[in-house]
């Protein structure tokens, strides 16, 4: 048995007339993330957290931010590829630990939803994927309300 860890670490900029999206959920709010495709931090931290399990490089080797291809397009697709690749290589997902950091809106009440969306995407037991929030106390891009961050370690395992 070969187990392997990743880890991920996303941010983007908070910014007005732009959706909300944590894990593949909209969770309304005045403001949403900013970036080059749905701007979903979680997943991207995720992404890179499986790429990172097997020294696949990072997210922007597979979906860079200056290929039209990807303006718009919804998170998922790049983590239904990242799952993929790990698949491919004869591994699977243990699990997943996540930490998103938000001053607000609240996401503890979207939090089973977001479980619920991942672990469908990543096809894998909902007890096996874990996501937190937590506040910078008002300190930081995130505290401000600039921006969010998001944080994710996952295992793979290998028979």
């Amino acid at each position: 048995m070969i187990l392997r860890t990743g880890f991920g670490y996303d941010v983007h900029p908070l910014v007005a007339e732009r959706k909300l999206m944590i894990g593949g959920v909209a969770i309304p709010h005045y403001k949403g993330t900013k970036g080059h495709s749905d701007g979903d931090a979680l997943i991207h931290a995720i992404v890179d957290a499986l790429l990172g399990a097997l020294a696949l490089g990072n997210i922007g080797d597979y979906f860079p931010d200056n290929d039209p291809a990807y303006l718009d397009v919804q998170s998922r697709i790049f983590l239904e590829k990242a799952v993929a690749l790990i698949r491919n290589q004869g591994f699977h997902i243990v699990n997943i630990d996540s930490t998103v950091v938000l001053e607000q809106p609240k996401i503890k009440p979207h939090i089973p939803a977001i479980r619920k969306n991942l672990s469908e995407i990543l096809q894998i037991p909902m007890d096996a994927v874990s996501v937190k929030a937590t506040r910078s106390e008002k300190m930081g891009f995130a505290g401000k309300e600039e921006g969010m961050a998001c944080y994710a370690v996952v295992l793979i395992q290998k028979d």
